[in-house]
């Protein structure tokens, strides 16, 4: 027992002394938590230089770029009809007041847009984040970065992050695939760009996220949820064996080809020293070693799944050619012509960026320089690749137009250091050529890889079809040449098609998906209760439940319900779909259990045809600053449409340029808004409330006061701050209470005139 006490304390007293290390450390200043780390690596410097990745001359000033903090970058959601009127409270308020402050002896330049980023979405600034979190004086600029974020309206993202996407060149009709989504920035682009017009709800083309890693999933699913798509599915698969899916088409079963993919591989990291401090003291050349195999069979199960005609894009956060060009000519090698370098430098005209790099060697941690396999003895072959090394053959190395790839280095543009390439595919991958006979798709087991059978009608011209992946040439078959490079790779397992794998099922299980069918007795009162178009699509709704009753509705669009239903054995889902309805079993009463969710309030509004209000700016003001405000509050107009609960409009000059829906419920004598939080302070801003946290009114049950500063009254708002619902917590607790004086689910619009 005396040990055990001795310890304990012994550990309390070294817990202690963190904590007031960690308290000295935070009030010295900012930074002086990283006073420990020098930014400084030998064996990086003497590596780069030897590349000459860098342009002569630059090198120097490539380091000091490399040691300074990475500028603050955000993205404004450019699909969203509220950007142009985000992009305005930004450039005359928050700019406006930011750019002549001195932080820390630090001047605050202006924020200017990102030169490359159509219609000045991407802006960045010479603040640094620590500083943006920590300085009083940024308070109000860095809340409403953080209240605009959780709402999908803005994205706090590196600026070379954003440049994948966009060479995806990404229409809302494509299928897309992104085999390594997590954290989700790039995700949630993706799902921007599907979404270009905010007229259709459902895009025909979706977005198939995946991560290996069951935690990052659900980190991915948060950053995705906030766009509220019906277009998204969020799976956890190991990337270099993802399975192939099938969907009807035309009543016949087909191989699932995606349009676009994003191969956002797993990297060494060395591109985000700025950032991520570690890599200072970690960096070695043996991290891109070990990594090489692996890029190159995301990269192969990638084009393996890509439709002829469609784009990949390829990228890392490494400037290390083993883990880019050399990536890139390996997949050039082996796919024989069906794969091309596209000249990706029209698509983003002032990107600055040096060329890709025919000529490099590799280094081991040891020091030692090998410029060709040849040279690299036997015992080092279980670590050093002949992939790794540029080909030999000048024409062959000519062909490839590796020049073509994309390298951006840090102090260029004051950016982290990235790699990018773009391949389009002209024809199937050669391993891939053969037709084996395949067996039906429900005799096949969860995680395996089907065959690709080809067209019942014999034609394969405008649909190619790929065999199982890992199949290997048969002896003597004409179709597929038996070329000792190609076998050398099946041998070495590094470029060759990775072997099928069983599913492995791990991390949280999670509940299934239900598609309602047309008749299910739960559609007839939420269609007579919200007098629903009858071009509704029913059977894009879906619960998580088989028993019991249902207590959320999801919708999805059509080609994802397609996806999910031929596929369900062979894909671990994580999630899907936008939530459209909430259960509140005291709507009984009023006919209908079912209110309406904010989250997918734009997916159903185009087939709404009841109880909807339409409101002005002053009434919006009401709805978000006050708890269950009495309906003589409103305006007259929407006060009689209130209590008569009809459909006719009005409309408010000064209101914002875009429409804004709200979810409601409306009792005998109030009526309530069911927004969450962040969307509220969202919506009050943009008519022209600024509301924010002030740190010194915190209580002390841990609420904070939120105080308002405009020049309009918003009667109520510091007292009712309290009571704003956190996202998704007001779901059926909220509605029950309002239900205490007899309520009714309704729907609230404001419409300014159009932009």
């Amino acid at each position: 027992m005396g040990r055990k006490n001795r310890n304990r304390q012994r550990a309390q007293q070294n817990r202690d002394g963190r904590a007031e290390g960690k308290r000295s450390r935070d009030d010295a200043g900012w930074g002086a938590g990283y006073s420990e780390i020098i930014k400084e690596n030998k064996l990086f410097e003497h590596y780069y230089t030897e590349l000459k990745i860098v342009p002569e001359g630059e090198f120097e000033e490539f380091m000091e770029a490399m040691r300074e903090p990475l500028p603050a970058t955000i993205r404004i959601t450019g699909y969203k009809s509220h950007a142009k009127e985000i992009l305005h409270t930004l450039k005359e308020k928050y700019f406006k007041e930011v750019q002549d402050l001195e932080v820390d002896g630090q001047k605050i330049e202006a924020p200017q847009p990102l030169s490359w980023y159509p219609d000045e979405l991407a802006w960045h600034t010479n603040l640094s984040r620590k500083i943006l979190r920590k300085s009083p004086l940024l308070e109000k600029f860095h809340q409403f970065l953080v209240s605009e974020t959780e709402s999908g309206n803005i994205s706090r993202q590196e600026a070379v992050s954003m440049i994948p996407p966009l060479l995806l060149k990404i229409e809302p009709q494509h299928k897309i695939l992104d085999m390594c989504a997590a954290p989700g920035s790039k995700t949630a682009q993706l799902i921007e760009m599907l979404h270009s017009d905010m007229d259709v709800p459902f895009p025909e083309g979706f977005v198939i996220a995946n991560d290996v890693d069951n935690k990052r999933c659900y980190l991915l699913v948060h950053q995705a949820k906030r766009l509220n798509s019906p277009c998204i599915m969020v799976v956890n698969h190991d990337a270099s064996s993802i399975p192939r899916l099938h969907f009807d088409q035309d009543g016949k079963k087909d191989v699932l080809f995606y349009d676009r993919i994003l191969c956002d591989v797993p990297c060494s990291g060395d591109g985000t020293m700025r950032k991520n401090i570690d890599v200072w003291k970690k960096w070695t050349t043996s991290n891109s070693l070990q990594l090489h195999g692996l890029q190159i069979r995301i990269a192969v199960r990638g084009v393996e799944q890509l439709a002829v005609g469609g784009r990949m894009v390829y990228s890392t956060c490494s400037l290390n050619p083993i883990e880019d060009e050399a990536v890139i000519a390996a997949l050039l090698e082996k796919s024989e012509g069906a794969l091309e370098l596209a000249d990706a430098s029209p698509d983003l005209p002032g990107l600055k960026y040096m060329p890709g790099i025919t000529s490099w060697k590799l280094m081991t941690k040891e020091g030692q320089w090998y410029s060709d396999w040849s040279k690299v003895p036997t015992s080092r072959h279980t670590q050093i690749r002949p992939t790794m090394f540029p080909p030999t053959d000048p024409e062959k190395l000519a062909n490839m137009k590796l020049e073509r790839c994309m390298r951006i280095l840090p102090h260029h543009q004051n950016t982290g250091g990235f790699f990018v390439a773009v391949l389009v595919k002209k024809a199937p991958m050669p391993w891939n050529r053969r037709y084996p006979k395949a067996a039906p798709a429900e005799e096949l087991q969860m995680g395996e890889s089907p065959a690709d059978v080809p067209p019942a009608d014999g034609s394969s011209a405008d649909a190619p079809v790929e065999a199982v992946e890992g199949e290997t040439p048969a002896e003597g078959n004409p179709s597929v040449p038996d070329t000792p490079d190609l076998l050398e790779v099946k041998k070495d397992n590094v470029c060759g098609p990775p072997p099928p794998k069983k599913m492995k099922l791990f991390g949280f299980k999670e509940d299934p998906f239900v598609f309602l069918t047309e008749d299910d007795p739960i559609f007839p009162p939420i269609q007579a209760f919200y007098d629903l178009s009858p071009d509704f699509p029913k059977l894009n709704v879906l619960t998580r439940t088989h028993e019991g009753k249902k207590r959320q509705l999801y919708m999805v669009s059509k080609e994802l319900r397609n996806v999910l239903l031929n596929n369900s054995e062979r894909m671990k889902v994580i999630n899907t779909g936008v939530k459209v309805w909430s259960r509140n079993t005291d709507g009984e009463q009023f006919g209908c259990a079912f209110r309406l969710a904010q989250e997918g309030i734009y997916t159903l509004c185009p087939y709404i045809r009841a109880r909807i209000i339409n409101i002005c700016v002053e009434d919006v003001k009401v709805l978000l600053t006050q708890e269950n405000p009495f309906l003589r509050k409103l305006g007259d107009d929407a006060h009689n449409q209130a209590k008569k609960l009809g459909q006719c409009r009005s409309e408010d000059l000064d209101a914002p340029q875009c429409p804004i829906d709200l979810c409601g419920w409306r009792g005998k004598t109030s009526i309530r808004a069911f927004v969450p939080r962040n969307e509220r302070l969202h919506y009050l801003r943009m008519v022209g409330v600024e509301v924010f946290h002030d740190k010194q009114g915190k209580r002390n049950d841990g609420s904070t006061e939120i105080q308002e500063r405009s020049t309009e009254d918003a009667e109520g708002l510091s007292q009712e701050a309290d009571l704003l619902e956190e996202e998704g917590e007001e779901t059926e607790q909220n509605g029950s209470e309002s239900n205490a004086n007899g309520t009714e689910p309704v729907g609230s619009t404001c419409d300014g005139p159009a932009s």
